[in-house]
């Protein structure tokens, strides 16, 4: 639905009833991907596509049925695939398959949706299969605030609501299955989670063999890789061929400059004083995730002290993961690198790090305090 957002967003915020069409499954080669949206108004003023073209005309009159008195609150499914016998008949000449799911948005679900549309990082959640009753309904998760709000309640909220967290941590768009074990939600869901974030970052400071390990395992991700160092006789795109962008800066000069948010990853791998202090004095102060610094035990001890006579606080300190990474005992570049991953991934979906055969009860863990 973001490929649509500022004409939603004004549409709420004019108060104007109006059906919207998303593609919620494709099969096989389909013109455009799960989540994008048509929508049209009660003047039957339509606006976006989810086929380019070849079935606009049907899913347009699908949306008028439902804005009308009969068809008013209850979403309605439709299929759509090549047609055989005439190629400009409705289907998809392109021979994919298109499940479309069509709503009616009235006034009740205008106040958070236009909140979605306003061109923050945020992320809605779409139940599209389940309960009769759920079916259509949406919750709206913002990036900056973590504010939950939309019409689904309960265990089915909670669940819903860790599905879309992550998927806007990671700034993906995907159709997730929740619940049905028992442990949380009972019931059977298939969700939609649109998302609009731009990709996390991870900022590697040391252009150093970890560091090209480090920028693949975080490029696989779905992070925005940069390496920065200082020398660039070691800086250079040819070594970290996998890095979004490469820079040649001190690294708290350019940490500085850069944006960072609190899903961005810092990791510092230079273990040389005269770089490590002056960007970890940096960091400790803005708002990002995830703060880590390569060294050893000795290292580390060093690097606390010079910290701590560089007046940084006690609880700032906390912050850091130093050594970085779990005890995976990685020994080679590509494993240290799995090991700072698998610390970030725990870090931000604040998992233990143990191994779950040593677990007992549920193996993701739920938000609380929702």
């Amino acid at each position: 639905m973001f490929n649509i957002a500022d004409t939603l967003h004004r549409w709420c915020r004019e108060n104007r009833p109006f059906a919207l069409a998303t593609v919620v499954g494709v099969t096989g080669s389909a013109p455009l991907p799960v989540g994008t949206s048509v929508a049209v108004d009660e003047d039957g003023h339509a606006v976006g596509s989810i086929s380019g073209g070849c079935v606009e005309g049907a899913v347009y009159d699908l949306c008028r049925r439902v804005l009308d008195d009969k068809g008013a609150g209850t979403p309605q499914r439709a299929r759509f695939g090549y047609s055989d016998d005439d190629a400009f008949a409705v289907g998809l000449t392109c021979g994919g398959e298109l499940d479309v799911l069509v709503q009616r948005i009235g006034p009740a679900d205008h106040p958070y949706l236009a909140d979605a549309m306003d061109g923050r990082s945020s992320a809605v959640a779409q139940v599209v299969e389940g309960s009769g009753e759920l079916v259509g309904r949406m919750l709206y998760v913002g990036a900056d605030t973590g504010t939950e709000e939309g019409s689904l309640t309960g265990a089915v909220r909670r669940e819903v609501g860790a599905q879309a967290q992550a998927l806007l941590r990671a700034g993906r768009t995907a159709r997730v299955e929740v619940g049905g074990d028992g442990a949380g939600c009972p019931e059977r869901l298939s969700v939609l989670v649109h998302v609009r974030a731009s990709r996390p970052r991870m900022l590697i400071f040391g252009a150093v063999d970890f560091a090209a390990a480090l920028s693949r395992a975080g490029t696989f991700l779905g992070y925005r890789v940069t390496v920065c160092d200082a020398r660039p006789v070691f800086a250079t795109q040819a070594r970290f061929p996998h890095a979004d962008e490469v820079v040649v800066d001190w690294p708290h000069r350019y940490l500085a400059a850069t944006e960072v948010d609190a899903r961005t990853a810092v990791c510092v791998l230079t273990h040389d004083a005269k770089f490590d202090i002056p960007l970890l004095r940096l960091a400790l102060d803005l708002p990002v995730g995830y703060i880590g610094a390569m060294g050893s035990r000795r290292t580390h001890d060093e690097r606390l002290r010079l910290l701590s006579e560089a007046d940084v606080f006690e609880e700032q300190l906390t912050r850091l993961h130093s050594p970085i990474g779990l005890d995976l005992g990685a020994r080679t570049p590509e494993e240290t690198a799995i090991s700072i991953t698998a610390e970030i991934i725990a870090h931000t979906n604040h998992g233990t790090g143990l191994p779950l055969s040593g677990r007992v009860g549920p193996i993701h863990n739920s938000p609380t305090g929702r």
